[in-house]
């Protein structure tokens, strides 16, 4: 992210407003619009459901909970979480 002097951007008293609360300090502005969910862009929303879904299939036809959180790199008690979430 590059870094640009509100001077150069920012009307003067607007700026004159924004050193009232935050001068010399550095701010990030967000992007105007509805913010997205976690982990749309990215992707990783998806990527976990669908792991989610198969941990709970592989548990309904008989999956282990100490198998599972083996398989998938996860903990017991997050396992069972996954597995008992109410839907």
């Amino acid at each position: 992210m590059k870094y640009r002097n509100a001077g150069e951007i920012l009307p003067d008293p607007l700026l004159r407003e924004l050193q009232r609360y935050a001068q010399g300090e550095a701010l990030y502005i967000p992007q105007a619009g509805e913010r997205k969910i976690w982990g749309e862009g990215s992707g990783a929303r998806r990527y976990y459901a669908e792991r989610n879904d198969e941990i709970r299939q592989k548990f309904r036809r008989g999956a282990k909970i100490d198998a599972l959180a083996e398989e998938y790199g996860l903990s017991g008690e997050r396992v069972r979480k996954i597995v008992y979430e109410k839907l």
